[in-house]
């Protein structure tokens, strides 16, 4: 069963999944050595990991290859952030087979106009609902995988209200999409009321600072959501974390404190050392003994 298949099946089963965001391949592996089912590649993420902030800076290819990295470096299935599918839907249709043949699970097209921003930023523009439209059924069309996963994004919340964006997330599950992402809801009355009106899986952003107010996880699968992404929180305390020590060095002159103590070799553990020496062993064992065989 490949990773798509698996993320199906997770989809049917009872609660919700939560994907944390994972930006490169060691943030991907953590968050599978923290025993998560599944991951997301944030785009906000990779733009940074890029030195770009979330302006639809980043193209597809450099998005694509992210993700196969982060495809190939964890055995859980990815859900990736594929903006606006970079131009038309002939360009959807590219993004889509590129993201499939690099082994990510899902992906979600979102209804801004481009260069996007950020869902939780100000100043999003959208397209007419009809111009996505024919997006998510390209993306439908042409993924080759049944199993592969279109999830439609809309933030038209921002822009035209809660009832449109409704109205478009019913629009795209009913044209092939398999989930709705009805970004940046501005209220908790909104966020609950988002799984009854949508008919269909719904995905929650979990975003701290953002325009959505924090809700517990256990409270969105309460109220019905599938799959929780929670995209900032790796990526930002990496750069909290990063802060805090350099200013540190700089003021002592000395090593800081380290948050966690690791040596040397628990760090390459976190990035598979051990199996990779094990399987060194195994290699080196099997050419002795093809030397001693002859």
């Amino acid at each position: 069963m490949n990773t798509a298949s698996r993320l199906r099946s997770l989809l049917r089963q009872e609660g919700m999944i939560v994907a944390p965001g994972a930006y490169d391949s060691l943030t991907a592996k953590l968050i599978e050595r923290a025993g998560f089912a599944a991951l997301y590649m944030t785009g906000a993420g990779t733009a940074a990991s890029l030195g770009f902030p979330d302006f639809g800076l980043v193209t597809m290819s450099e998005m694509a290859a992210n993700a196969g990295r982060i495809a190939a470096s964890v055995d859980l299935p990815l859900v990736a952030d594929a903006d606006t599918g970079y131009g038309n839907e002939l360009n959807t249709v590219r993004t889509v087979r590129e993201y499939e043949a690099r082994g990510v699970a899902a992906l979600h097209i979102e209804d801004q106009d481009f260069p996007k921003r950020c869902g939780h930023l100000d100043g999003k523009r959208i397209i007419p609902r009809e111009d996505w439209l024919v997006k998510i059924r390209a993306a439908s069309c042409a993924r080759r995988d049944p199993s592969f996963t279109i999830i439609a994004r809309t933030d038209a919340r921002a822009v035209a209200g809660f009832d449109e964006a409704i109205a478009r997330a019913n629009a795209a599950l009913a044209e092939g999409a398999d989930m709705a992402f009805v970004e940046a809801p501005q209220s908790l009355e909104e966020i609950a009321a988002i799984p009854r009106l949508v008919a269909g899986p719904c995905l929650l952003n979990v975003v701290r600072g953002g325009k959505s107010p924090e809700i517990p996880l256990a409270d969105g699968e309460r109220l019905g959501y599938k799959l929780a992404i929670v995209p900032g929180l790796l990526v930002k305390t990496v750069i909290a974390a990063c802060e805090e020590m350099l200013a540190e060095l700089r003021a002592s002159g000395r090593y800081p404190r380290p948050l966690k103590e690791l040596s040397v070799r628990e760090m390459f553990a976190r990035v598979g050392a051990d199996e990779w020496e094990a399987l060194g062993e195994r290699l080196s064992k099997a050419t002795a003994a093809r030397e001693a065989a002859q």
